[in-house]
């Protein structure tokens, strides 16, 4: 049966880094203790800041540490309500049965990207924003764009299942969450990225006392290891 929307809920809207381990463990068991439906909505960054520029009022929000402490100081958020959650690593994913591509030096890191039929990238995510600058500083940028993949939102992994493309770069956990993709392997550390998230009650939290509940919850230890579990970093400071 579709959701009542009479019935009282909390909207959350976040990246996609933590969609796995919110989807499959934090959420269903914040309803069973609440009692409170979640409705969940997950975009890329870009895209995060433009439904918030457009009116949307989440009553919790999950984004880049950067791009919540900007609304902060615009006063789109509270100040100093934001919490460090997870830190994710920029990896890259192969099409199954691939072997995972060596990825210790730079080298490795360009012959693979030179090597690849394809590689699919999210245009309006973090890791898309990464990507381009990051061949720009290999060199390769003409070469690698020319045929890669570029996905307008959600899971770049899903490129592989389709076979549009054999290579797919983005968040690790964003990269687990597809089933059905080959071997994941991070960046080499001289070439990666690491990227803080925070969550924060949104700018629409009718029932803070609700929302501070699912905020807890995001942040408490439990969640922390669902967060650990599919490929992230949890930060406290």
């Amino acid at each position: 049966m579709p959701p009542d929307p009479s019935r009282p809920h909390l909207d959350l809207l976040s990246s996609l880094v933590v969609r796995k381990a919110l989807d499959d463990v934090v959420i269903p068991a914040f309803e069973l203790a609440s009692g409170l439906p979640v409705r969940a909505e997950y975009l890329p960054t870009t895209l995060l800041l433009e439904k918030l520029a457009a009116g949307a009022a989440p009553d919790v929000l999950i984004g880049t540490r950067d791009a919540l402490r900007d609304l902060e100081a615009s006063g789109v958020l509270a100040g100093g309500s934001a919490v460090p959650l997870v830190e994710s690593a920029i990896g890259l994913g192969v099409a199954r049965g691939s072997d995972a591509p060596p990825m210790a030096t730079g080298s490795d890191l360009v012959d693979t990207l030179l090597g690849a039929r394809s590689v699919a990238f999210s245009r309006a995510g973090q890791s898309g924003i990464f990507f381009r600058e990051l061949l720009l500083r290999l060199g390769i940028a003409e070469e690698v764009l020319a045929r890669a993949t570029a996905l307008e939102a959600g899971f770049t992994g899903t490129a592989l299942t389709d076979g549009r493309a054999d290579v797919a770069l983005q968040q690790v956990s964003e990269l687990l969450f597809v089933e059905g993709i080959g071997p994941v392997v991070p960046l080499p550390e001289e070439f990666q990225q690491h990227t803080g998230f925070s969550v924060a009650l949104g700018p629409g939290a009718g029932s803070r006392t609700a929302a501070r509940r699912l905020v807890d919850h995001l942040t408490d230890g439990p969640a922390r290891d669902a967060y650990t579990a599919t490929g992230l970093q949890n930060i406290s400071t």
